[in-house]
């Protein structure tokens, strides 16, 4: 690919207020910006697509209290994972052509330090979309937290999401003997039994969700991956098995509802009778959990073990904000990405 004649003009996304309800693409600005040929040591490059998820919601307040993830401020790009080509170099270090990966937000071009961007092997995924999902926190959470593995019984809250799309999977391919989902939609329902290989689910909307876990876990669950709070964690802790798991990852019930879903009550004297371990948990990205991640998630793509189940949204940066309000009203199936150019 040979380098573009520059300046050129590429659209970004920013922030034009704090969210103090459920966001709206009113929340956010599309500007136009010039860009230039990249000074010494840095590079510029076409982003291919951008992606998005539940987290951002929270980064558009003022003091979110994320710890490591700085919030988004009023008038800037809101950053978040993407994946480019490389158009022009002025650094030794990557070459026109490159596809990288960065946390420079939602822009059509990215230019900056070649340090902040990272080379990744077109090769390795059969598309650039496919570096672009959240197995890591799947994968952080399922191994190294719930430690799951043969003969598990599994519930995984949200399990059509980014996240619970892949957690499921992965339990799955860790030896889980059973692994049951819950989503928002007969849709959703069937997809994950049918595409994704959950051996159970249901639709948290129809009856009480401890009903549906005493049904489809008579013995009780082992390990329960939580990307929801509320009920589904309550109902959890009654279903739950001696010496049970409990990975808190998120609570999508307080980012898309009102806040009680973030204070489920804890049955404290069932949780000290069955053991059970809760063990909530962030995932900062380390080079050892992305490495992990990355050679795990290539083998079991390779083996037929997992699928990466995706939602591309069409119309170039300027769809992100519909996008992203879009996702918090459960419209969309696994990870969501905005498509900004061809690869």
């Amino acid at each position: 690919m040979a380098d573009q004649k520059f300046p050129v003009t590429g659209k970004e996304v920013r922030l034009a207020r704090y969210a103090e309800n459920q966001p709206t693409k009113d929340d956010f600005e599309i500007v136009d910006v010039e860009v230039t040929e990249p000074a010494s040591g840095n590079v510029v490059v076409h982003n291919v697509y951008l992606q998005v998820t539940a987290v951002m919601r929270d980064l558009m307040t003022e003091e979110p209290g994320l710890p490591m993830m700085p919030p988004y401020k009023v008038g800037e790009r809101p950053w978040g994972g993407a994946v480019g080509v490389v158009v022009a170099s002025a650094s030794p270090d990557l070459a026109v052509g490159d596809t990288v990966q960065h946390m420079d937000g939602w822009t059509d071009y990215s230019t900056g330090p070649a340090s902040q961007y990272f080379k990744v092997e077109a090769s390795w995924f059969p598309g650039p979309e496919y570096f672009l999902n959240q197995g890591i926190t799947a994968y952080h959470g399922m191994a190294d937290v719930a430690e799951v593995g043969e003969g598990d019984v599994v519930f995984v809250s949200n399990a059509a999401g980014g996240v619970g799309s892949l957690a499921g999977q992965i339990a799955k391919a860790r030896g889980a003997k059973r692994v049951i989902g819950s989503a928002g939609s007969a849709e959703k329902v069937e997809y994950l039994t049918k595409e994704l290989g959950y051996d159970a689910a249901f639709d948290y909307h129809d009856g009480p969700v401890l009903d549906r876990l005493r049904e489809l876990a008579p013995d009780g669950i082992d390990v329960f991956f939580d990307l929801v709070g509320g009920e589904q964690f309550e109902a959890a802790v009654q279903a739950a098995a001696q010496g049970a798991r409990f990975a808190l990852c998120g609570t999508v019930s307080a980012q898309t509802g009102n806040a009680e879903g973030a204070f489920p009550r804890l049955d404290i004297m069932a949780g000290i009778i069955r053991q059970i371990v809760i063990k909530p948990f962030s995932t900062y990205h380390t080079p050892e959990q992305i490495q992990a991640w990355t050679q795990h998630f290539a083998q079991w793509l390779q083996e037929g073990k997992i699928v990466l189940p995706y939602t591309v949204v069409e119309g170039g940066v300027s769809a992100a904000p519909e996008a992203l309000v879009a996702l918090l009203g459960g419209a969309y199936k696994g990870n969501v990405l905005v498509k900004i150019s061809e690869g």
